[in-house]
């Protein structure tokens, strides 16, 4: 493929909405709430702040540097910085990862679509706590509907896909960041205009130190690496198109920033009401797929704030599908030497065929076990406990050992354009802190390991 014609971001903003796009995703609006809420709340949050800060900024930034540098897919990035080496292998699990995550990550966000129709038509009206659970149960043992909408999201992130990096990518993005902002400030205002609204924030901002265990601490790290798209290639994509001008460190630190401003304002939006209810913080994807309902149908304006909550869930889950199914493309256009439109539609075709395998898993295929998983938990777990932070702690290992500071310098200073007066602590961090830390991590989700 021709670099010169190779697509880039157009302005400092699009890079921004573009990869913060990425980063926020459904992970930030249900699974953030939920791990927040089974490990301590405050105390949590307090320690995810910190990790997102000493090992989520340095990881990320490895990866933009990987990808600026080479202006390539990830297996092409390590193909070009190492040609005789084997950390390909990093490019090709998270070409891999994308595959995999994309697969379930669009059968949840076929979900979010269902339950915009049903909040459309008012689906949830009249019915007790238990009627409002059957519905998700029978929805999602459904042969055809779970397919019918995952295909459907499919198609929409393939449509934005198939515009390339500054027309479709970075032309949606900007409109649907924004417009993610602004639904997710409507629910916090409702939220905190609730009369127990003050119990849930001071469960979220409140921390008992009493709490803060080293599951706790794996717990905040776990979530930080799934939160920020680390170790499945879209930094490294979205990277490669980022220009040779712009300053990939503080790109790098307003997409932390954001990510994480968009999951506590999901808390904020949560726990008032499920304190106000007299609901468990626990309740993982039951919360929002089998509670929330059940609570939007006793509120004021109920159905108003039910449409506008699934749709936060749809907005989020699509500026995350699209990168991750970029990821897939870039490597068909690039190493296949496919043409875009082709390598969209072969690649759409081919997580959909996946995904259909996830979305049935409760279904046609709830019979299938391997490891005593169906597909949608084999997906989820083979990508989010094994490729995701491998793949996160091999590219710190790659950046900090391999490439090494005088390239990092090189790289991140814009080639002695810019000031970098935090290298040492950047190399020291990639080098020791995040391979250390991402490693408990692996460790721990394959249960290797346990504090």
């Amino acid at each position: 493929m021709d670099l010169s014609k190779r697509g880039t971001f157009g302005s400092k903003f699009g890079i921004i909405a573009a990869v913060a796009g990425s980063a926020i995703g459904l992970g930030n609006i249900w699974r953030f709430p939920y791990v927040a809420g089974s490990n301590g709340g405050g105390a949590f949050l307090l320690i995810y702040l910190i990790i997102v800060l000493a090992i989520g900024l340095p990881v990320m930034l490895s990866e933009f540097i990987i990808g600026r540098a080479t202006q390539r897919n990830p297996y092409d990035a390590f193909k070009k910085l190492s040609p005789n080496g084997h950390w390909y292998i990093i490019g090709i699990m998270g070409i891999f990862a994308a595959f995999m995550i994309l697969a379930f990550y669009s059968t949840v966000a076929g979900w979010t679509l269902e339950y915009i129709y049903q909040s459309v038509i008012n689906g949830f009206k009249g019915k007790s706590a238990g009627e409002i659970n059957q519905m998700f149960t029978s929805f999602n043992t459904n042969t055809l509907r779970p397919v019918m909408w995952q295909v459907i999201f499919m198609l929409m992130t393939a449509v934005i896909v198939l515009g390339g990096v500054e027309k479709g990518i970075e032309k949606y993005t900007k409109i649907l960041m924004p417009l993610l902002l602004i639904i997710i400030i409507i629910l916090d205002v409702k939220a905190l205009s609730l009369p127990d609204a003050r119990e849930g924030i001071s469960f979220l901002f409140k921390p008992d130190f009493s709490k803060i265990t080293p599951n706790v601490i794996l717990s905040a790290l776990g979530q930080a690496f799934f939160s920020l798209s680390i170790g499945m290639g879209t930094l490294i994509t979205y990277g490669s198109y980022i220009q040779k001008k712009d300053n990939l460190t503080s790109s790098a630190a307003i997409v932390i920033i954001a990510d994480t401003a968009i999951a506590i304002l999901a808390g904020v939006a949560i726990f008032p009401i499920v304190f106000h209810f007299g609901l468990k913080p626990t309740e993982g994807v039951a919360l929002v797929f089998k509670t929330l309902p059940n609570i939007f149908a006793q509120m004021t304006g109920g159905t108003i704030f039910a449409v506008l909550f699934f749709v936060l869930l749809t907005v989020a889950a699509i500026t995350s599908s699209i990168s991750l199914l970029e990821v897939i493309v870039a490597f068909f256009v690039e190493r296949l030497k496919m043409k875009r439109i082709n390598a969209t539609i072969f690649a759409t075709v081919s997580v959909s065929y996946l995904g259909t395998l996830c979305a049935m898993s409760e279904g046609g295929f709830s019979n299938f076990r391997l490891f005593n998983m169906n597909f949608f938990n084999l997906f989820d777990n083979t990508a989010a406990k094994i490729l995701l932070p491998l793949g996160g702690c091999l590219i710190a290992l790659f950046v900090g050992w391999f490439y090494g500071k005088d390239k990092t310098w090189l790289e991140i200073s814009n080639r002695g354009k810019l000031k970098v007066g935090y290298l040492n602590i950047f190399m020291f961090l990639i080098k020791y802190i995040a391979p250390l830390a991402i490693a408990l991590v692996f460790l721990n989700g394959l249960g290797l390991f346990k504090f």
